[in-house]
């Protein structure tokens, strides 16, 4: 799967669970996920966000700690989603 591809995949999988009021399309790749200024979610929308990433694409995010840094915009989660299956080749 392209990377264009798997970002707009994240993007509809984003308005889907989380229920957002805007569409994939209007999702940048680089808008902050939570706090002023970007998406604003919060905890439950992270961790309803965890669960579809594992549910979807297998991608397990352990701890506090890496989700911190996996999940801050779209291409974060589209790198973690990337090396997970690099990882599993």
């Amino acid at each position: 799967m392209s990377n264009p591809e798997l970002r707009l995949q994240i993007k509809r999988l984003m308005v889907e669970n989380l229920m957002l009021q805007i569409t994939a399309e209007e999702i940048a790749d680089d808008i902050l996920m939570f706090g002023p200024g970007g998406l604003g979610l919060d905890s439950v929308d992270a961790l309803q966000l965890v669960v579809a990433l594992d549910k979807n694409f297998g991608l397990k995010i352990s701890d506090a700690e890496a989700a911190k840094g996996i999940l801050q915009n779209v291409n974060t989660i589209a790198a973690a989603i990337q090396q997970k299956a690099q990882a599993a080749r």
